[in-house]
């Protein structure tokens, strides 16, 4: 009876993909998603110019995380390759560029071999097996080496920034990174390093040049002192810091006072001025002659700690009261009565700075938490600079934490290419196609960088396989100059970290996108499942 008859079981505000074409739709978005950043690979790769409709601001970068943090993309398979690469980010700090290069390669790879009827899952599990021996041959090839052995750091920060326009301060600028991220570095039980990303701070100012960028043994707040009067630079500092305001305390009880004379009203006020006066002068007596208050201070109690050249500064926030404590080494406590010279911090000196409503708190004894100043011509490009500083920190952060090291310039890729390929080579039936389809991702990076570098890409293929054929495992292609050299002598050195997640993120989601061969958009996404 229901023979030819259409049965409707979505919403009509549901639109359906199905069977193939879910599964073309799907990888073309992740291939467009690939292609959008992958001219930004490398020292010589090119920038891109993201305009704000909203407000018309304009960012200028090559950083693969903020060019696809920035993207407003509708396909789902297109945010999930977005989020995967802001995971990358934020697990590594580097590499997402690559990640997202790789998945572009998976899923182009994955479309040729379900043209040859190659079943999803069989290309699924080929990649996984790819993935597998690719962390294998990390392990073989990662160079182990002292985590704090400076040099090294060195060399990994120059390769995260390279190509960020801070060459004309590339050593200036890395220099800072390692001393700041060695500075706060802490040693576990094991004698393993770890660092807390947020013990390192950067700030950015524009004005001067980007030589002029500082490393502060201390703190930077984006507040000032708040009465004129007080010091704009004092020396060795002696600091308060509370948690509850500098004011009169109101009651939990909701009370009337009936004041029916001048006098009483007098009284009343001097009572309120004696109560405020007191809470200075516990100030005063603990010894310190600097305050930070992470709630308001009444105007009287301004008034007498800037008559006791204190320098008081208020509404800071939580997250920077924690901060600036582990800088100077201070304790946090909620009334100025439990104040006493134990629980104080020091620094050497403590400065307003010159045009910005910016606080130095610097020159501290034994810093838990430092600050990079970068200087800049324009905002767009200390932005930039940010960005790549940023990047330089989370990498020799994790070079240090893991003292292993792959070498860049696509020696470590032609090496798990040809090794995966080799690995291919012995399976058999259908995986055998899909691992070695996996092993061809890898060519992308070494391609990659001759296109964006401008060289010939199939030359440069060929000389970088004839090495690695030769035992040059330490083969790589100098952007600059073209010539296949030993990358590991050139300097160019990553955490080996940052392969890996790039590795295993792009295969769980190529893995995971090709498996996909239904879509159900929903146009109110209040109703999906409904």
């Amino acid at each position: 009876m229901l023979a030819g008859q259409q049965v409707v079981i979505l919403r009509d505000n549901v639109d359906r993909i199905g069977g193939n074409e879910a599964q073309r739709s799907n990888i073309m978005a992740a291939k467009a998603i690939a292609e959008a950043v992958r001219t930004t690979l490398g020292p010589r790769g090119m920038d891109k110019m993201m305009v704000s409709q909203a407000g018309g601001d304009v960012v200028i970068t090559n950083d693969g995380a903020t060019i696809l943090h920035e993207m407003a993309v509708e396909h789902p398979a297109a945010k999930l390759v977005i989020e995967v690469a802001e995971t990358q980010d934020n697990e590594v700090g580097d590499g997402t560029t690559t990640a997202t290069i790789f998945i572009g390669n998976l899923m182009e790879q994955a479309e040729a071999l379900l043209k040859r009827n190659i079943h999803p899952t069989i290309i699924a599990n080929g990649y996984r097996l790819g993935m597998q021996k690719a962390l294998e041959v990390i392990d073989e090839q990662a160079i182990k080496t002292n985590g704090e052995d400076r040099d090294i750091l060195i060399k990994v920060a120059g390769t995260a920034v390279t190509g960020k326009s801070i060459e004309d301060a590339k050593d200036i600028i890395t220099s800072i990174v390692v001393d700041a991220v060695l500075t706060v570095a802490q040693k576990d039980k094991s004698g393993k390093y770890r660092v807390d990303e947020d013990d390192v701070q950067i700030k950015t100012m524009v004005g001067d040049s980007m030589e002029d960028a500082e490393l502060l043994k201390g703190f930077l707040l984006d507040k000032t002192r708040v009465q004129a009067s007080m010091p704009k630079r004092l020396e060795g500092a002696k600091i308060a810091m509370l948690s509850q305001p500098l004011a009169v305390t109101k009651t939990q009880v909701k009370s009337k006072i009936k004041i029916t004379s001048s006098e009483q009203m007098g009284a009343f006020s001097e009572q309120e001025n004696e109560t405020l006066r007191s809470l200075a002068e516990e100030v005063v007596a603990s010894g310190a002659n600097t305050l930070f208050c992470q709630k308001g201070i009444a105007d009287a109690v301004q008034f007498y700690l800037a008559k006791a050249n204190i320098i008081a500064i208020q509404d800071v926030p939580d997250s920077d009261m924690k901060k600036l404590a582990r800088a100077v080494g201070a304790t946090i406590v909620n009334k100025p009565e439990d104040l006493n010279e134990d629980m104080l911090g020091e620094a050497g000196l403590i400065e307003e700075m010159k045009d910005i409503t910016i606080t130095k708190i610097t020159e501290c004894k034994n810093p838990a938490t430092v600050s990079i100043l970068l200087k800049g011509t324009s905002q767009i490009f200390v932005d930039e600079l940010e960005r790549g500083v940023y990047d330089a920190v989370r990498v020799v952060m994790d070079a240090l934490e893991d003292g292993e090291f792959v070498v860049g310039g696509a020696a470590i890729d032609t090496e798990l290419m040809m090794k995966i390929s080799e690995f291919a080579a012995t399976q058999e039936g259908r995986t055998q196609l899909a691992i070695e389809a996996f092993s061809r991702m890898f060519e992308v990076i070494p391609y990659t960088l001759a296109e964006n570098s401008g060289f010939d890409q199939i030359d440069k293929m060929v000389a970088l396989k004839a090495a690695h054929a030769a035992g040059q495992n330490h083969a790589g292609l100098n952007v600059f100059t073209g010539e296949i050299v030993d990358m590991f002598a050139e300097g160019v050195i990553e955490p080996a970290r940052v392969k890996r997640q790039a590795i295993m993120s792009a295969t769980e989601t190529a893995a995971l996108i090709i498996r996909v061969d239904d879509m159900m958009i929903s146009k109110n996404a209040s109703q999906m499942g409904m």
